[in-house]
């Protein structure tokens, strides 16, 4: 007898009668219940989430400028991710407590005050207080949680984003402050150019002035001892002046006498004429005897006229002389009453000029050190400008849009880009591997609740054990097969979860359900009733093991052995490779793998068919039957 014959006459056993039938239908449907609706409740569990109740406590009081407890429940509100319900803190704190809402989330009084309190400069945190109670749901308090770190998130964004802004806007203000600081050095700069230029000018001037105070200082020292003697010398020269006009008076006046007497005589003279004109006129004198007479006395009296003339002339000259060296005594005498004071003006004159060269002097020097301090500021003010204007370039100047973006930049620094080499798409067909996997091995394992591992009538009839235990097992395999074709198409076309190489994933289940078939047939053929106890327990140890939700990695360290050694791990990362359109290079190890113990497993099966073939009492009165 074959094994092809043995599995038709097992087949032709368990489908004879209607109910047979029946019963052989449930079991290609097991998995299909177990993997599709299963997956169908769980495809995106998180659209589902604005079902879930949860109360919003906002007792903030809020600021003057900041309401950041009313802001924030406006948004969770609006974002619509629960069901919130706006309640006092007492009914939340109840109705967490008797599972009305799954959590609670409470926004304190001084929420706005302690996010405001950075402004201040006494800084403290705002306190979000979520209520949880794990017996209304685990994964719900796990979410309630990732909730409060959103809104923490989304707190710390918008405070960020206002703090950076008012940030970015004193950069502008800083930079607006300084460009006028640049431009008030730069004229600044200017300016002191100017005035390094003026000093300049002044050291130019106040050098030679320098000299000439010094020459005038000398000169004016030499004046003061060259006339130290003048007040004497001028009160000699006005005494001598005084004797000269004294003595050119007594001449001009005994002159004048003299000029008299002789202008008398010639008067006299004339008169005479005259009467001795008289005379001879009156003595019979001929006319013209007479004017001979009167000629001959006019040139006699020609030198006596000429002479007077003279002395008359002298006199006048003498008076002049007496006048002129009156005046000439007067101003000398003027001059010897002067001269003290023009001596002790020469003499202030020169202790001014030697302060003034002194004062020039110092002058001299004082301006060669304001110009060299001048300089130093010139300097200075240049490097000031330089720097201010350098500094300028140096401070952001952002416009509106350019520090808002950058605020929110510095609020929220960090932007996530999404790169997926594959993704699953919904948290349905992130678990879809897991649970494929997971159902093929219940599949396997309701399939030997009916079915006999091996067949008594080729045990009896002394077949192989080869033969025997292949034709145990393949009725298995094509009932397998039948319940993965079932199943996958029910996951693909109904529940909508497509994989990327629908062909390799249907050939890896088949491969998958043959070796889950091929490990609980040998369980139930080595150990009997025990094997569907063994399988039992290694379907708990995988179902933890595996990494059918998160990774593998998670679990303890001590289980991972079971990771390695249990076939049902590969079979879920082979899904999910060719599910996700991963790298096929582990699909092939995968592969192997699950032959290596479909291989291994009709082996054992092979030699608890070769035990078999000896009847034990055992065997013929089990203790337990399933």
């Amino acid at each position: 007898m074959t094994a092809i014959r043995m599995a038709l006459n097992e087949l032709r056993r368990v489908s004879s009668g209607k109910l047979p039938k029946l019963a052989l239908i449930a079991l290609a449907l097991v998995p299909l219940l177990y993997a599709s609706l299963y997956l169908y409740a769980n495809k995106d569990p998180y659209s589902n989430l604005k079902h879930v109740p949860a109360a919003l406590v906002v007792a903030d009081k809020g600021t003057d400028k900041v309401h950041a407890g009313r802001d924030v429940a406006d948004e969770l509100v609006k974002g619509g991710k629960f069901d919130w319900r706006q309640v006092s803190e007492d009914d939340a704190e109840k109705g967490v407590r008797d599972g009305t809402y799954t959590f609670a989330l409470t926004l304190p009084e001084d929420f706005s005050q302690a996010l405001s309190s950075s402004g201040d400069f006494t800084p403290r945190q705002g306190v979000i207080t979520l209520t949880t109670n794990d017996a209304n749901n685990y994964l719900g308090s796990t979410i309630a949680n990732q909730v409060v770190t959103e809104v923490r998130r989304s707190v710390s964004v918008k405070i960020g984003e206002e703090a950076a802004d008012k940030l970015l806007l004193g950069f502008s203000t800083i930079r607006e402050k300084t460009v006028e600081a640049a431009d008030g050095a730069t004229k600044l700069a200017d300016a002191q150019q100017t005035a390094l230029t003026g000093t300049q000018q002044l050291v130019d001037g106040a050098t030679p002035l320098a000299a000439g105070a010094g020459t005038l200082a000398n000169g004016l020292d030499q004046l003061r001892a060259q006339t130290k003697d003048l007040p004497l010398k001028s009160q000699q020269l006005a005494n001598g002046a005084k004797q000269v006009s004294d003595g050119n008076a007594t001449a001009a006046t005994t002159a004048e006498d003299y000029a008299a007497k002789a202008q008398a005589l010639v008067n006299g003279l004339d008169q005479v004429n005259g009467d001795i004109a008289t005379k001879l006129r009156a003595a019979g004198m001929a006319e013209e005897d007479v004017q001979k007479v009167l000629t001959a006395l006019t040139t006699a009296k020609a030198p006596v006229d000429d002479a007077n003339g003279k002395v008359q002339g002298a006199a006048g000259q003498l008076r002049q002389l007496a006048n002129g060296a009156k005046q000439v005594s007067d101003g000398a005498a003027q001059l010897a009453a002067s001269t003290p004071a023009l001596t002790d003006a020469i003499g202030k004159l020169d202790d001014g000029a030697g302060t003034l060269a002194s004062g020039a002097t110092q002058l001299r020097d004082g301006a060669t050190k304001l110009r060299d301090g001048e300089q130093q500021l010139v300097d200075g003010t240049t490097k000031l400008r330089d720097g201010l204007n350098e500094g300028v370039g140096q401070i952001p100047n952002p416009d509106d849009p350019t520090r808002d973006a950058t605020a929110k930049t510095i609020g929220d620094p960090v932007n996530v880009r999404g790169v997926s080499q594959t993704a699953a798409g919904t948290y349905g067909a992130g678990l879809a591997p897991f649970f494929l996997g997971l159902a093929t091995w219940i599949g396997a394992f309701v399939l030997f609740l009916l079915l006999r591992p091996l067949s008594r009538r080729a045990l009896a009839a002394g077949q192989t054990a080869v033969r025997v235990a292949v034709g145990g097992w393949l009725p298995g395999a094509l009932l397998g097969i039948a319940q993965v074709i079932v199943m996958f198409s029910v996951v693909t076309l109904i529940v909508d979860i497509r994989p990327s190489n629908p062909v390799g994933t249907l050939a890896f289940l088949f491969l998958t359900s043959m070796t889950f078939v091929a490990i609980l047939h040998a369980l139930n053929a080595l150990l009997g009733a025990v094997g569907k106890f063994v399988g039992l327990v290694l379907l708990i140890l995988q179902l933890v093991s595996a990494g059918g939700t998160f990774p593998w990695q998670t679990i303890p360290e001590p289980l991972y052995p079971l990771h390695y050694g249990l076939p049902m791990g590969y079979a879920v990362d082979g899904l999910r490779h060719l599910m996700y359109g991963g790298e096929l290079g582990g699909v092939g190890h995968d592969a192997l793998v699950l032959v290596a113990y479909l291989v291994g497993a009709l082996a054992v099966t092979t030699f608890a068919a070769y035990r078999q073939r000896v009847w034990t009492p055992s065997r013929l009165k089990p203790e337990l039957v399933l």
